[in-house]
């Protein structure tokens, strides 16, 4: 349950790194378009910008006269209209006027809009809309550019606008509105088709990929981490050579039951069994034939308890141990008989044993009723005093233990 509790945390954390990645990501891209919008956008106002010095640098510049280019009603000099001869007459373009023209060729050719406005213009068609007066606005407060992203039509545009600055050479035409050198009286908005490079889907589904990828990671590390958990686990309570539980499994075991059945006022039994003359068996047959040895009868022990709730052990050696819960001395006694007549019957051929031509053991019985006791260490002592008996009678038997005072 640990190691589950720790893979699902590590999910929810490596989740939250995923979802942190993407906003991340997301965000520098959006910010990186952003900056290339503004970047274009601003590049292109510097060029209008120069342009417009350039014009007004020279006082402005004569044009003929043709029916793309009136005079300029709002532009009242005295020197706007020049007559050179019977077929070319000129008229002044200042730099209002220039910015305008080049408007009209910039949306024929790039699509790209631009507008020199006011919010106290002179020609009241460089009247600001209402987007461009929040613009506007913003510049008398001491921003030096605004820009934002739009979809009319199903399209994307952006839109850019900086302010315009008073110089001495604008002074010619809006000194009479009251304008002073360094004044903001207006700006030039831009209107660029844009075709946004960030993709949505395809940063969220690079980082679906990822993250799936790491919870599988995950999850194998997990199942891995389980078993062997599990094998850890096991080996800890079940004794390598025969694969029945071991004596530090016994002690937890032991004390449970005992606890559970002395408050509950219930009987619980333990048969002690040791195999007769061991030490013979391995000097003449060899380790490992006493190694599977200790496995047969160990299996033995186990096939012959018929209860889930009853437990077998290896307690040491060539000792084993059985609980049997809610057992009395009948049922107890009938049990380790059961034991010692299926360990013989297995048929080990042992010719040193004092007792048999076979391998037998003897075993000892005590239970919790029928001997005062208040401890579970008391109780095995118990069963091990009868095993003692067993083995001092002659070996291959079976001996309860009742104390004198019982």
């Amino acid at each position: 349950m640990g190691v589950n509790r720790n893979i699902i945390i590590l999910s929810i954390l490596w989740l939250v790194i995923i979802i942190g990645s993407f906003s991340w990501n997301y965000a520098v891209a959006l910010n990186e378009q952003n900056r290339l919008a503004r970047f274009t956008a601003r590049s292109f106002f510097d060029q209008i910008v120069i342009t417009r010095k350039w014009n007004a640098l020279h006082g402005g510049l004569y044009a003929p006269i043709t029916e793309a280019t009136l005079p300029n009603p709002y532009h009242d000099l005295p020197d706007r209209d020049l007559e050179v001869n019977s077929s070319l007459k000129l008229t002044k373009i200042n730099p209002a006027y220039m910015t305008r023209q080049l408007s009209e060729i910039a949306i024929e050719t790039s699509g790209i809009y631009f507008h020199i406005t006011s919010l106290n213009p002179i020609r009241p068609g460089n009247k600001a809309t209402e987007r461009e007066a929040v613009h506007l606005k913003k510049f008398e407060q001491g921003v030096l550019e605004s820009s934002e992203f739009f979809e009319d039509e199903g399209k994307q545009y952006y839109f850019y606008m900086a302010p315009l600055v008073t110089d001495t050479s604008c002074l010619a035409c809006h000194a009479k509105q009251g304008y002073q050198e360094g004044d903001i009286r207006g700006g030039i908005s831009l209107v660029l088709p844009f075709e946004s490079k960030v993709s949505l889907h395809i940063i969220l589904f690079s980082h679906l990929i990822i993250a799936l990828l790491g919870l599988l990671g995950l999850a194998f590390v997990g199942r891995t981490l389980n078993i062997s958990y599990r094998t850890i686990e096991k080996q800890a309570v079940i004794d390598s050579l025969t694969g029945i539980l071991n004596r530090r499994s016994f002690t937890e075991t032991i004390n449970r039951e005992f606890n559970r059945s002395f408050r509950e006022e219930e009987q619980l039994a333990i048969v002690m069994c040791d195999i007769d003359n061991f030490k013979d068996y391995n000097d003449t047959y060899g380790h490992s034939a006493g190694d599977e040895c200790l496995k047969k009868v160990a299996q033995s022990i186990a096939d012959s308890l018929q209860r889930p709730g009853d437990f077998c052990f290896r307690y040491g050696g060539e000792e084993f141990v059985v609980i049997l819960v809610n057992t009395g001395r009948n049922g107890a006694i009938a049990v380790a008989e059961r034991i010692r007549h299926k360990v013989e019957n297995i048929g080990i051929s042992h010719s040193k044993s004092a007792v048999s031509d076979v391998v037998t053991i003897s075993a000892g019985v005590a239970t919790l009723r029928d001997n005062l006791v208040n401890l579970s260490e008391e109780l095995i002592k118990c069963a091990d005093d009868a095993l003692y008996q067993a083995k001092r009678s002659g070996k291959n038997q079976v001996c309860f233990y009742e104390s004198e005072d019982a």
